[in-house]
């Protein structure tokens, strides 16, 4: 799963991104019509939603066990963590309708995802491009050339 040249802390991160799909994924074939629940009524399809999203949490933490389809797993996770963003707010929006999680609970959810977000990005940006970054910062920082 990792290069050589990973360090640990992305390696950790993939960790945490991979179960965190992997185990979400198969929650929305396991626990189907729960996960129907928290999708807003104005989404059409809600069992079609469920099942097609826990398709692609579960088709993203493979795609991460490669490092050639790492980027776009990881494109993907992100985009596909944006898409459900709908479901969160919806949950906030109708505390009453999950009584069994707690206010607290339901708002936590939007800044873990958030910091989800964040980790999805930079434990799959490419270790050469975080070099090349890097190189590139130090090349203006010492160049006798102003912009």
């Amino acid at each position: 799963m990792a290069s050589v040249s990973m360090s640990r802390g992305k390696l950790a991160g993939l960790i945490v991104v991979f179960l965190w799909f992997f185990v979400g994924g198969i929650a929305h074939f396991v626990a189907t019509e729960t996960e129907m629940r928290i999708v807003p009524p104005y989404i059409p399809w809600p069992r079609a939603a469920v099942l097609v999203s826990g398709v692609f949490e579960l088709l993203g933490p493979v795609g991460l066990l490669w490092r050639p389809t790492r980027r776009a797993a990881g494109i993907g996770l992100f985009l596909l963590t944006v898409a459900v963003t709908p479901c969160h707010v919806y949950m906030l929006q109708r505390p009453d309708l999950f009584a069994a999680i707690p206010l607290w609970a339901l708002w936590l959810r939007l800044p873990i995802q958030v910091a989800l977000l964040a980790l999805i990005l930079w434990c799959t940006r490419p270790e050469r491009q975080a070099a090349n970054s890097l190189s590139y910062y130090r090349a203006i920082k010492h160049s006798k050339l102003t912009l």
